[in-house]
């Protein structure tokens, strides 16, 4: 529970800073808070399940006894308190920093139905085992997806092209556009939960017609590929750069 009200204040915290505006030493905003605290909680959360495990092993060599029936009283107080928890969250914005946040609430939950279950196995049949044993299971089941959610936060923060987007696909998409020749240096990048960012050098076939270029392809990565950040700059086709270089008779 402690490490569950440290996440939620990470995950406060970060959302607050996020929403603040960009300053002349931040120019993109402060996005990125909730994805290094999304990484943060997922760190602390692999930490808790070694910990877990570490304990679980001790416990498979050198078992307790272990009063069932408290137990199950304040695992049945955890699993309420947790789902409490975990509907408030799931009303707000999915992003990288609430999944941080519920993938502890989740963690304990699933312990609290873990400890539920092995106090009601050790007040019926006195097996104290169940314990360890469904402390490893339950750790596994949270590592996992806190493994998942340690890569994308690291993903983001290494200015790595969002899961959901397919780089070639917007460079042919933009290439398509009428009166680009080609695109090159094309970057996409996540400055922060839900906000995309591109920017790309296009060769147009004609200068004079950059504007129309530049709203048709503003308006195609805006409802193609819901990419509203967009920093484009246009380049002379190699046709266009002969024509112009070429010497007066």
């Amino acid at each position: 529970m402690v490490s569950d009200a440290a996440a939620l204040g990470i995950a406060a915290f970060a959302a607050w800073i996020s929403r603040r505006p960009p300053t002349a030493r931040h120019s993109y905003g402060y996005g990125r808070a909730e994805t290094i605290a999304a990484m943060i909680n997922s760190v602390a959360m692999i930490v808790l399940v070694v910990g877990l495990a570490v304990a679980a092993v001790e416990r498979l060599q050198q078992p307790h006894d272990v009063a069932g029936a408290p137990v199950v009283i304040i695992a049945l107080i955890g699993l309420v308190t947790n789902f409490l928890v975990l509907g408030i969250l799931s009303g707000g914005e999915h992003t990288l920093n609430t999944r941080g946040a519920v993938l502890h609430v989740i963690g304990d939950l699933l312990g609290s139905v873990a400890a539920l279950l092995s106090g009601a196995v050790i007040y019926f049949t006195g097996w104290v085992m169940i314990d360890p044993i469904l402390t490893f299971f339950i750790g596994a089941l949270i590592l996992i997806s806190t493994l998942r959610l340690l890569r994308e936060s690291l993903h983001i923060l290494l200015d790595g092209v969002p899961r959901h987007l397919n780089l070639p696909e917007i460079g042919r998409a933009l290439a398509g556009i009428a009166g680009v020749h080609s695109v090159h240096d094309l970057h996409v990048w996540a400055m922060g939960s839900g906000q995309v960012a591109l920017s790309a050098h296009m060769v147009v076939d004609d200068l004079a017609r950059w504007d129309e270029v530049l709203v048709a392809a503003q308006q195609h990565l805006r409802e193609h590929f819901n990419v509203q950040h967009v920093t484009l700059q246009p380049e002379p086709a190699p046709s266009l750069v002969s024509r112009i270089e070429e010497p007066r008779r």
